[in-house]
């Protein structure tokens, strides 16, 4: 690569001090003109289009992620207790069932009658 550059330049050394440049005329001279500015822009810029990697700064290491100890697992709050029974002095209802497999069902059971008086 460094020998193909430093054969450029003093191709365009040469062509800049040639004497075809010195006395050529009107359109002939304003071609030359800009080639020669076209080579040496090339040559003048080359480390920055042919060397991309210098024009941008070293990628930043990120260590690795901290670690985070999970969330506490929490059991779910039990359900609250139902009231099977509710009393009466001549009976109660009892509920049966789970509401799930079996269906709930209020049955009244009366109270056993008093003993008699003596």
């Amino acid at each position: 690569m460094k020998k193909t550059i430093s054969v450029l330049v003093v191709c365009a050394l040469l062509l800049a001090v040639s004497p075809v440049a010195a006395h050529a005329h009107g359109a002939v001279a304003a071609a030359l003109a800009l080639g020669a500015f076209a080579t040496f822009g090339l040559l003048a810029t080359a480390p920055v289009w042919a060397y991309p990697h210098y024009a941008y700064p070293a990628p930043a290491y990120y260590g690795p992620p901290a670690y985070y100890a999970p969330a506490p697992s929490y059991a779910p709050p039990a359900p609250p207790l139902i009231n099977r029974e509710v009393v009466y002095p001549h009976g109660k209802h009892v509920l049966y069932g789970d509401g799930v497999t079996t269906a709930y069902q209020w049955v009244w059971v009366p109270s056993p009658p008093a003993p008699p008086a003596r």
